[in-house]
């Protein structure tokens, strides 16, 4: 009888491990350099071959690109969830941006119920910093584009998805990061004209999903979360609505 000889693990192995997990928990993004050779070998307390090596079998699985005299990033379609001809397509469709909402309802009444249940103290620290600017952006509505409030609507529920440590969601609003951010200026632009407690209700909705998190409530967060989405598509549909109206009564004029 004989055995195959056991082989050892090679260091690299292991370095490929916490850089793949890294990636995974969202620590390293889409796009993002590498800190420096003999930086991230200190960090990991490793020898900078064995780091050159593992960094090149990320790079072998496409994973990791080297840039001419620019160190490694991690590529930018990392977790992408859609190309972007579709985005396109998806951006500039009304069905499609009610689909968008009506995914947002379940993915992020979700994430809001882990990240109440699983969230660290830095991931509260870093979702407080969020709500603080998109607060600060609904108390300044006169000096903030719609694009900012956008990308700080779309930010703090990242940072909800961040705090429900689970890969795969958190992975999947990163990927439609870009779209959510789209779909949240689309939408604060017909809702404001649309009602004019609008503001208030935002506001009021995300303070008190951003306190159910802080406080651990999950099942509220969850609830909160739904809440705010169904207000959000109340409003939208009778903004569609009455603009059909006002199309209809302007085409019986032209006859």
């Amino acid at each position: 009888m004989s055995f195959d000889q056991v082989r050892q693990r090679r260091l690299s192995d292991g370095i490929v491990e916490r850089l793949e997990a890294m990636l995974l928990e969202g620590t390293l993004k889409a796009g993002e350099r590498l800190p420096a050779e003999r930086t991230l070998a200190e960090q990991f307390g490793v020898s900078r071959p064995s780091l050159r090596e593992a960094i090149q079998k990320l790079v072998a699985k496409g994973i990791l690109v080297s840039r001419q005299g620019g160190g490694h990033f991690v590529i930018e379609s990392l977790g992408a969830t859609f190309s972007d001809p579709l985005m396109a397509l998806l951006e500039n469709s009304i069905h499609a941006q009610q689909d968008l909402l009506e995914f947002r309802h379940t993915l992020e009444a979700s994430c809001a119920w882990y990240a109440a249940q699983r969230a660290t103290e830095g991931d509260r620290e870093r979702l407080t910093a969020a709500f603080e600017c998109l607060a600060d952006c609904y108390r300044r509505p006169a000096e903030v584009s719609r694009l900012e409030e956008g990308a700080a609507d779309a930010s703090f529920h990242l940072a909800i998805a961040e705090a429900s440590h689970n890969a795969v969601l958190l992975h999947t609003i990163r990927g439609l990061f870009d779209l959510l951010k789209r779909n949240v200026v689309t939408n604060i632009g017909g809702m404001y004209q649309q009602r004019s407690e609008t503001r208030d209700m935002l506001i009021s909705q995300h303070r008190e999903l951003y306190e159910a998190i802080m406080s651990g409530q999950a099942d509220l967060a969850r609830e909160v979360s739904s809440r705010h989405i169904l207000y959000v598509q109340e409003v939208l549909l009778e903004a569609q609505q009455e603009a059909e109206r006002v199309a209809r009564a302007e085409r019986r004029r032209g006859f």
